[in-house]
């Protein structure tokens, strides 16, 4: 900011000379004049003792003031008029003019008064003496005893030429000492000035007449008890006003500092305070509280506001700590600067502890509330971005995208480059996460140098990242700019002293008339993987080539339909003992009833039922109907756990939780008696989105079970980041577990692991009994296939249930161990960890 008090003040200064210096002159002129004509008229010399009692009345009268102080000067009003007036109603004028001069100047000497000061008083004094001076002469003064009231009539003439003169002599050096204007400065305590002038001018009168009339000398000796008492009386009023005045401009200030922008509140308090305070100078200084930043001000104006600076120190500072009542909190510290000397009343130091402490609670709100704005803004930063490279992510792209084609007009094509590393995995696994890290940052950075203004760079997570096209003249510019954004990664990149080249591949796809950002993914996908197996650095979309996209959007437009007719049902295939043959839980599977396409498996419509919004309703019809499947069994005396798919995309809705858990309550069935069943084939980004669901189901009872266990990120990795209760292995490792080794190897491992970490395990797809042996002789104890039982109603699954195999019921083969090879132990529900029983173990 810049430094502007200098000027004001030099600007001030010139003003105040000026004026001061007309004064004088004029003050030289008339003195000049009136011993002139003392020369020209010679009179009597007046008697020594009447002289030396003049000076000492004109001195006292000077010297007895009501103050008030602006900034550093103390200004008041005197009683001066009373010894000026009687002198001159007996004395000649210019010994009356030197006798008050005298004693002016005795006075000034005796407090040291600034030399400017003293001259602008005594030079003030001889104009006003001068005038009265005048008006007396021309009223005939004094009176004849033909004329009564002469006197009277007289002096009050001169008493109005006195003021009139003070006024217009001293009213415009205090208006620029003050930096007001000269009507304000009238204006200021006007009617306490008018009564003041009538009590004065009232006491001379009575003083002259007494003296002229030679009435009765010793009424004379009321007269300075009466001065003392109206002195003491104006003295009260001034000071109870200012007091008022000062109190409202207090709370004045106190309301204003009432922000939350902190900037505002020290520059309301500098620029106030100055005012409250009368000081030259207010500062502000908060490196008490750590923060390097110091605001002045002088009058109205913030001089400065910034780090600490130097200055010229004050004739007179007055530091108050900025802290609360209960000093538990201290801001910085408040400094009055004065130019002369000053000392504040008890009343003043009151004052200025009060503004002190609003003030200190004004810094903490704002700060509090600046504090509480930056973490908003960097949780809605961090909510919007990626932490490890810093772009957009998933969500700031979604919503960018959305934006932008709602708002799109004809000035230009969006398009969406949707980029893949290549063999990222063995950057990871040869140098680790640290070194793969650093290559995503680089390709981050590379990537966002690239882009044009208006485009949005955004990692989705893993290895992949997308580019929000913007603006684009044509549809071809996209194939060009997505080339040119991946020719920045083709430079290798230097990580722990190793040259690493990265390759990717790129899907290009325009944005789609109808489908939104979901049909703009799935499109950029398509094409990603098209460029990924011809071995194409990027490859753009071509409806041509998307032999899905037809049916699906088909199938899409039937949604509705099918939710509200229940096309959806569930079937159901249960989970059996592999040594006992006893079913522990079935497995809950959807179904489309279409009526013409017959029946659908999810393979075929849950990507359309993903991207359509109908997911939630798909949810909720395939969740009420296994739950009332569980119902169904428990009441008849099986009480199985009924595990259901769960797609991540509801895992993304806050809500979903929650519906979980008010149908559990609604159907009476315990939560642990429900099983989610979650693809292992997720990222490990993805698993850290739906993560707060899984712990918010979980730590309410219900078990995860993690599906296709095997095929998709490291088994430790995933286990790491979500509750598991169960595995299932993959069925393509179940098939080949009797001609593969390492498919029986995989097995074992995952037996291992899971009994390590009190996890049950289910091997998916068992068909023969074969299988069913080897997979038990693994130690793997639970599956399900068509060896036990295909999908059927739960209606169905229930009778098969009842018939059981070999007269036992509840199980659906033969077991594989005799009756003295095996303890049986009773099936008991899981703890309180949540964890599900294992079955029976093989001896």
């Amino acid at each position: 900011m810049p430094n502007t008090h200098s000027s004001n003040d030099d600007a001030t200064g010139r003003q105040l000379s000026l004026l001061i210096g007309l004064v004088v002159v004029l003050a030289a002129g008339v003195a000049a004049a009136d011993f002139w004509f003392a020369f020209t008229h010679p009179q009597p010399v007046p008697h020594v003792g009447l002289l030396a009692l003049l000076i000492v009345g004109a001195a006292v009268a000077n010297r007895v003031k009501v103050y008030v102080r602006v900034r550093s000067s103390h200004n008041g009003t005197t009683w001066g008029e009373i010894p000026t007036l009687v002198g001159l109603a007996f004395l000649p004028h210019a010994w009356v003019v030197l006798c008050c001069v005298a004693g002016i100047a005795i006075v000034k000497i005796m407090v040291r008064a600034a030399p400017q000061r003293a001259i602008f008083s005594l030079a003030k004094e001889v104009l006003i003496i001068s005038a009265a001076s005048l008006v007396l002469t021309l009223a005939g003064f004094p009176p004849t005893p033909h004329s009564p009231g002469t006197a009277g009539g007289a002096v009050a003439l001169a008493y109005v030429a006195m003021s009139l003169v003070d006024e217009v002599v001293f009213m415009p050096v205090f208006a620029v000492a003050s930096r007001t204007t000269i009507l304000q400065a009238i204006r200021k305590d006007l009617g306490d000035r008018l009564i003041a002038h009538v009590v004065r001018l009232a006491t001379v009168v009575y003083v002259i007449e007494i003296l002229a009339t030679g009435a009765n000398l010793l009424l004379l000796g009321f007269v300075p008890l009466l001065i003392v008492c109206l002195h003491l009386w104006h003295s009260r009023q001034l000071r109870t006003k200012e007091e008022r005045r000062s109190w409202r401009e207090l709370a004045k200030t106190t309301d204003e500092l009432n922000s939350v922008e902190l900037t505002q509140v020290l520059h309301v308090a500098a620029t106030q305070g100055a005012r409250v305070f009368s000081s030259d100078e207010v500062e502000i200084d908060l490196t008490v509280s750590g923060v390097d930043r110091v605001v002045r001000a002088r009058g109205s104006d913030v001089v400065h506001d910034g780090p600490r600076p130097s200055r010229d120190a004050y004739v007179t500072e007055i530091t108050s700590d900025l802290e609360t009542g209960d000093h538990s909190y201290r801001a910085g510290l408040l400094t009055l600067g004065f130019h002369g000397r000053v000392k504040l009343n008890e009343f003043e130091q009151y004052k200025l502890k009060t503004f002190s402490a609003a003030l200190c609670t004004a810094i903490r709100n704002a700060t509090a509330y600046a504090e509480l704005q930056r973490l908003n803004e960097q949780n809605a930063y961090d909510a919007a971005h990626d932490p490890l490279t810093g772009l957009a992510n998933r969500r700031e792209l979604y919503d960018h995208a959305d934006q932008q084609f709602q708002g799109r007009s004809g000035d230009g094509v969006a398009a969406l480059l949707l980029i893949d590393l290549n063999h990222f995995k063995e950057v990871n696994d040869t140098l680790g996460h640290a070194a793969g890290d650093a290559v995503l940052r680089e390709v981050a950075r590379r990537l966002a140098d690239a882009a044009e203004p208006g485009d949005l760079v955004a990692r989705l997570g893993g290895d992949e990242f997308a580019v929000l096209l913007t603006n684009l003249p044509t549809p071809a510019l996209a194939a060009h700019r997505a080339k040119t954004m991946l020719a920045t990664l083709e430079q290798s990149v230097t990580v722990e002293g190793m040259q690493i080249t990265v390759e990717a591949a790129g899907g290009i796809a325009l944005a789609p008339g109808s489908g939104g950002v979901n049909e703009l993914m799935r499109r950029a996908d398509i094409a990603m993987y098209q460029a990924k197996r011809a071995g194409l650095p990027t490859t753009t979309y071509a409806h041509a080539q998307d032999t899905a996209d037809v049916s699906r959007l088909v199938l899409g437009g039937e949604l509705q339909r099918a939710v509200a007719e229940h096309e959806f049902v569930v079937d159901f295939q249960p989970i059996v003992d592999l040594g006992s043959g006893e079913v522990t839980a079935a497995e809950a599977l959807a179904r489309w009833h279409h009526p013409e396409h017959g029946y659908l498996t999810p393979m075929e419509f849950l990507q359309t039922v993903e991207r359509s919004g109908r997911l939630p309703a798909f949810a909720d019809a395939v969740l009420d109907q296994a739950l009332e499947a569980s119902d169904l069994w428990r009441e008849a005396g099986f009480d199985l756990p009924v595990a259901v798919n769960v797609s991540p995309r509801s895992l993304l809705d806050p809500s979903f939780p929650e519906t979980v858990l008010a149908r559990l309550r609604r159907h009476a069935v315990p939560a642990d008696r429900l099983i989610f069943e979650l693809a292992e084939t997720l990222t490990l980004s993805q698993l850290d989105v739906v993560g707060r669901a899984l712990n918010e189901l979980s730590e309410a009872g219900v078990r995860l079970a993690l599906d296709d266990f095997g095929t998709g990120v490291t088994p430790l990795s995933v286990l790491s980041h979500i509750p598991v209760h169960q595995l299932k292995i993959d069925r393509e490792f179940v098939g080949a577990v009797q001609t593969s080794s390492e498919a029986a190897a995989v097995i074992r491992s995952t037996v291992d692991l899971a009994r390590s970490l009190h996890l049950s395990v289910i091997a998916d797809g068992v068909e023969s009994e074969p299988q069913r042996h080897a997979l038990w002789s693994l130690g793997c104890v639970a599956g399900q296939g068509h060896l036990f039982a295909r999908p059927m109603s739960a209606a169905r699954l229930l009778a098969t249930m009842q018939r059981g195999t070999a007269g036992r019921p509840g199980t659906l083969a033969a077991s594989l161990h005799d009756g003295g090879a095996v303890v049986r132990m009773s099936r008991r529900r899981s703890g309180g960890s949540g964890r599900s029983a294992l079955p029976h173990l093989p001896a």
